[in-house]
């Protein structure tokens, strides 16, 4: 017999996909009935709660202003392939939010550990580019290693039982694995996939089984434009990039983008032009790193300094969120809103080339593999159990990373767990990893915290913190 959670969630996903159907047929004419429906809802459990449905009434009024940028960034989604899109509302919040939430929490509560939300995972240290400042260029001296197809689907598989159903890939260059990930994508409808690719190996053939299987959304590696992409991946890689694109956006099918900025390439990447080309290109969301100094001869002179962070917040939070139809996450400084670090399996976690498990993909330490643990088994190794332990690693949520804002964390937990350096050709000691960062985080200390205090996430913990209440509780 079903049971209540189980009636409950198909009364949902029904509930969701007409939903999403109607809104596709006629976004302004449904969106009442749509309302309503949520409404229904409001008060079922820990489905929606009120804070949500108020947030939600909040966007929808939004949405009614057809000028509005987040009314352009939906009207973008309803003109991709309506399959595609179906399918990917019925992954996202059905498997992933509803059901996957429940089961990582129980995991949690049951293992005291991190269960987290996505996976990311290196098919191959292989890669057809040498980038600069890119730790898979030196593994041209070893070996290269590969997950294989079997192992990849046993994760992706046991992820699921734990309630993780994103699946994200990076390298190496993935796409050297295309036809596998095609496969994945196949015998794991369920799931959501995507990829960091450099973009120069999608070709008509790959972008027509993307078409097919309907699941997988890749975000392209740009650096800015043709110079400043060409000075760091290679001449010829940006025009190729845009092709990528374009073979995609013929096809209906959604794509982001990847952007890392450097000391180097921060002006590019920030100007006005580069934004209005992603979104004449038909970029939906755009993903933000900023440069870690990670692998043997990594220049340290790419990491951005505390005046280009910060000029990275205020672009992104006072102009590109308000003003643009792109979906903008900015992973170093949206701390305030993910409560901190999300690695260590507290939102996500990495599984390099070799099996390791790492806390993230930026810190290539680890205390177990998946070749000789289940993933469960891996989730409570002493390394991520002491990320959890610490975690958040400092008060000011604009300082969230144990390596570049808080580099004495780092070291602090590699050396008490003992977990070893997972670089394939030259093992890196963490102090001195940690070295690399002193400054930068020095500066950042000082040049985030005015921002920290004035932002209204800073404002509610420093209320807290008057009250006498312990805000670490907010994280989760």
């Amino acid at each position: 017999m079903p049971t209540l959670d189980a009636i409950k969630n198909k009364a949902i996903e029904a509930a969701l996909m007409k939903s999403t159907d109607m809104l596709i047929d006629d976004f302004d004419k449904n969106m009442p009935r749509v309302l309503t429906t949520v409404s229904r809802f409001a008060g079922m459990g820990d489905t929606v709660n009120d804070h949500q449905l108020q947030l939600f009434n909040k966007v929808a009024t939004m949405l009614e202003d057809k000028d509005n940028n987040w009314r352009q960034l939906v009207d973008k989604i309803r003109g991709c392939d309506p399959d595609m899109v179906r399918l990917f509302v019925r992954n996202f919040f059905m498997n992933s939010v509803v059901a996957g939430g429940n089961r990582q929490r129980q995991i949690n509560a049951e293992y005291d550990c991190n269960c987290p939300w996505a996976i990311l995972m290196d098919p191959t240290t292989a890669c057809n580019l040498h980038c600069t400042g890119c730790w898979a260029s030196h593994y041209e001296d070893a070996k290269h290693k590969s997950l294989t197809y079997e192992e990849l689907d046993s994760i992706i598989t046991q992820g699921k039982e734990l309630g993780t159903y994103v699946y994200l890939y990076t390298g190496g260059e993935p796409m050297v694995r295309k036809a596998d990930l095609i496969r994945l994508c196949e015998k794991h409808q369920d799931c959501i996939f995507s990829a960091f690719t450099n973009g120069t190996l999608v070709d008509d053939a790959f972008a027509d089984e993307l078409v097919r299987v309907k699941n997988f959304i890749p975000a392209f590696s740009i650096e800015g434009f043709r110079e400043a992409t060409d000075s760091r991946r290679g001449e010829g890689t940006f025009d190729k990039v845009v092709a990528a694109m374009d073979r995609l956006r013929e096809r209906n099918l959604p794509f982001g983008a990847s952007i890392c900025y450097t000391s180097q390439n921060y002006d590019s990447i920030t100007s006005d032009e580069f934004i209005d080309f992603l979104e004449e290109k038909g970029v939906l969301f755009a993903w933000i790193f900023t440069y870690m100094p990670v692998g043997q001869g990594a220049p340290v002179e790419l990491l951005a300094t505390d005046e280009q962070r910060a000029g990275m917040y205020h672009k992104v939070r006072d102009d590109w969120r308000n003003n643009r139809p792109i979906f903008f996450a900015d992973f170093w400084n949206d701390g305030e809103y993910t409560g901190g670090c999300i690695a260590g399996g507290r939102r996500y976690m990495h599984i390099n080339a070799g099996g390791d498990i790492e806390p993230c993909a930026f810190i290539h330490y680890s205390d177990c593999n998946i070749r000789e643990k289940t993933l469960l088994e891996c989730y409570q190794s002493p390394l991520f159990k002491s990320y959890r332990a610490h975690q958040p690693f400092n008060k000011n949520m604009l300082r969230p990373c144990p390596l570049l804002d808080n580099p004495g964390m780092l070291a602090t937990m590699v050396d008490e767990t003992g977990a070893h350096s997972t670089d394939y050709t030259h093992p890196e000691d963490v102090h001195s990893l940690c070295g690399k960062t002193v400054r930068v985080a020095e500066r950042w200390a000082e040049t985030s915290q005015p921002i920290w205090e004035n932002s209204p996430k800073g404002k509610w913990v420093a209320n807290l913190e008057n009250e006498g209440k312990d805000p670490v509780g907010w994280v989760d």
